[in-house]
């Protein structure tokens, strides 16, 4: 029970001001349609870990520029989980895409020269094929890479089992690896009829939406 009530504020997913810095795992991954569902999948992973997920989704503000927002999560967060998978070519423009490194490497730079907290900070770095950063990006060697395969069930043990060897959080119960798999596999069942009870679209879910149902059911379901 412990991991499901220090995420809740009234019942709701807590605000940018109520998220204590020890909780707040940024996410720095895709937002593309291909990688929908691993997103969501880490979403309920850290979630039902009892942390908060943060993303440069959570508040759309046009007169703030993204890296500023990016910074400003940066900033109030300890975890990181930065997919760099999005390294082939785009179709369109045939072209990669940078931002995820890029913002890989303000946590690094962060974590190097911010403040005293910073220096504690924990990142997971993912790829989609084992060792393959080792071709593109080899001076992250020594940040131990994991690789998901694209396949969602790894993405949550990957995370579940990241965050569980957390220093801040040792004590406190998780479940484990296979149970939160089946939780999520519940919980996507589920899914579309909480969405019409709450007037939503569950194939088109905004961030703060999908993490409020996620946490919703949370409440309801302790492990």
């Amino acid at each position: 029970m412990l991991a499901k009530v220090r995420v809740l504020v009234n019942g709701e997913v807590p605000t940018t001001q109520s998220v204590a810095y020890t909780n707040s795992v940024f996410l720095n991954v895709p937002f593309d349609s291909r990688y929908k569902r691993l997103f969501e999948a880490a979403i309920f992973a850290i979630y039902d870990c009892g942390f908060v997920a943060r993303s440069a989704k959570e508040d759309e503000d046009s007169s703030q520029s993204r890296v500023e927002k990016i910074y400003e999560l940066i900033q109030q967060s300890k975890y990181g989980i930065h997919d760099i998978s999005r390294v082939t070519l785009d179709s369109k423009n045939r072209l990669p895409r940078f931002n995820m490194p890029l913002e890989l490497g303000i946590w690094l730079g962060a974590k190097r020269y911010g403040l005293r907290r910073d220096r504690e900070k924990r990142a997971l770095v993912l790829d989609k094929i084992d060792q393959r950063y080792q071709i593109f990006c080899s001076d992250i060697s020594g940040q131990d890479p994991k690789c998901h395969n694209n396949d969602w069930a790894v993405m949550i043990r990957r995370i579940r089992n990241w965050l569980r060897n957390s220093p801040d959080y040792k004590n406190v119960a998780f479940p484990g690896p296979e149970k939160m798999v089946a939780r999520y596999q519940e919980f996507r069942a589920q899914l579309p009829a909480q969405c019409r009870l709450n007037g939503l679209n569950w194939r088109d879910l905004e961030f703060n939406d999908y993490s409020n149902l996620v946490v919703g059911w949370l409440k309801n379901n302790p492990f």
